[in-house]
């Protein structure tokens, strides 16, 4: 039986939460647009707070955004250390297919 390292769940959940279109969006648009509130988002995606809310949350507990109270709006930014790793092992998997002969 083979288990898989903490770190491997860690980044496998992170890339989970990546995996929807609207979190995905929702990414992009906190690395174009840093300390962005929640309530923006609904316009942006059309759709409503609540579902906003629990992407939000998937993003937060996978560790890659963070919050900041700001009166009574929570702004969200993108965590830069959660980042590094995805895209650290996301070069590992390419560095190895571009290495590997063809054919």
């Amino acid at each position: 039986m083979s288990t898989v390292p903490n770190e491997d769940a860690e980044l496998a959940g992170r890339l989970r939460a990546l995996g929807h279109p609207v979190r995905l969006g929702i990414m992009r648009r906190l690395a174009a647009e840093p300390e962005t509130c929640a309530c923006d988002f609904a316009d942006v995606f059309g759709i409503r707070q609540p579902t906003v809310s629990g992407h939000l949350k998937v993003l937060r507990e996978a560790g890659l955004v963070t919050t900041r109270r700001r009166g009574t709006q929570i702004c969200y930014s993108v965590a830069p250390d959660a980042l590094v790793a995805v895209t650290a092992v996301i070069g590992e998997l390419r560095d190895g297919v571009a290495i590997r002969p063809a054919g």
